[in-house]
């Protein structure tokens, strides 16, 4: 094992990134780690469509995903996303259920035919907010 003094100067010589923005590292055993830290987020309840988007970006792009973490923004963005989401699935859902005549009057004559065609547009738009929204 090299002494401390020893590090110090090969510290001086190679500098990084990180330290030159301020960063530090803390020694365990033989290696040197990052002192990071991941900011507190305030606590935002994320609906269906956040919490897919999460395993999205956890899955896809990766990077995108630490990078918020990191940045402290994650709970923000996912909760910006759940309100675009929302918002979208319900204007698809009232634009189709118009053109459709999926109406509460059709509801009250043949609730069958109703429960299927609103499950059908649901489907639809829950499709279009994944493909917008969701996965990209």
């Amino acid at each position: 094992q090299c002494p401390k003094a020893y590090w110090k100067i090969i510290k001086k010589q190679n500098v990084t990134e990180f330290e030159k923005m301020g960063g530090t590292y803390r020694q365990e055993g033989d290696h040197f780690l990052p002192n990071l830290e991941i900011r507190e987020q305030n606590e935002v309840l994320t609906g269906v469509w956040g919490q897919r988007h999460r395993r999205y970006l956890k899955e896809h792009p990766r990077v995108r995903y630490y990078n918020l973490l990191t940045a402290g923004t994650l709970n923000g963005y996912l909760a910006e996303i759940e309100l675009q989401a929302q918002i979208l699935f319900n204007d698809i859902v009232m634009r189709l259920s118009e053109e459709e005549n999926v109406t509460e009057n059709l509801k009250a004559t043949d609730t069958l035919r109703w429960v299927k065609r609103n499950n059908s547009i649901r489907n639809r738009a829950a499709e279009i907010v994944n493909a917008e929204v969701i996965f990209v």
